[in-house]
């Protein structure tokens, strides 16, 4: 399990606010990580819970290296850039069946496209 620590007080960041445990969706931008997570929203008038996703950018320190697939805890920080304000903490282990999860979103977004052009015709 590897774990972030802090370098120097000069390269520190302080972490505060608050904490999720997610899935690394994307790692192809240098030193940051697209974490995914779900949850669960009431529905007032069906008295009942549908899913729903978040989606953040999070820093990828060197010292932790999250890749693809990864279950990581991230942390609130001071804003790093333009949409990054999370840094990858620690990283817990692997997400059972992912690569096939994200083989059938691949699947459904080219059938969507397709499925258009046969109700346009």
């Amino acid at each position: 399990m590897k774990v972030y620590k802090k370098m120097s007080t000069k390269n520190s960041l302080s972490l505060r606010g608050r904490s999720f445990v997610g899935t690394v969706i994307s790692a192809r931008m240098q030193k940051t990580v697209t974490v995914e997570w779900e949850r669960r929203h009431f529905l007032k008038k069906y008295e009942r819970y549908e899913k729903r996703k978040s989606k953040v950018k999070a820093h990828n320190p060197e010292s932790v290296n999250a890749k693809e697939g990864d279950v990581v805890r991230i942390r609130e920080c001071r804003p790093i850039s333009k949409t990054k304000n999370f840094i990858v903490v620690e990283v817990m282990g692997k997400e059972r069946g992912f690569k096939e999860r994200m083989e059938a979103e691949e699947e459904s977004k080219a059938r969507k496209p397709a499925k258009e052009e046969e109700e346009e015709a």
